[in-house]
């Protein structure tokens, strides 16, 4: 019945656009996409990377989602961790915890839990 994901969102704060372009585009590499103009009205960003599409929604009251998160496959994990880390962003190991899953959790600036997993 279900073949996938279009696309996984994750609220920022009124204003974070440009704090989300510097991590999500910046930090780690993602490209920007352009937002239908209906929906670019309401704030907020879209990224891509590979098969990956993020969206990054403008929810008011804002809180940060501290458990629920997206999980991202990386081609190398120690890179994008040494891009995270140098960017003063804290990332927890979380290897071991599944066999023959190499991953960590990091947080966005917003305080969103973030995975990024290598097969």
């Amino acid at each position: 019945m279900i073949s996938g994901y279009d696309h996984v969102q994750v609220a920022i704060p009124v204003g974070g656009e440009d704090v989300a372009r510097a991590f999500y585009g910046g930090v780690l590499g993602m490209a920007e996409v352009s937002k239908p103009p209906v929906l670019a009205a309401r704030g907020g960003c879209w990224f891509t990377s590979g098969t990956a599409v993020l969206h990054l929604g403008v929810e008011e009251p804002f809180a940060p989602a501290r458990k629920a998160h997206p999980a991202f496959l990386v081609t190398s994990l120690d890179s994008v961790r040494s891009s995270l880390e140098a960017a003063g962003h804290e990332c927890t190991d979380s290897s071991g915890e599944i066999p023959g899953v190499y991953r960590f959790h990091a947080f966005d600036p917003f305080g969103n839990r973030l995975e990024f997993q290598q097969a």
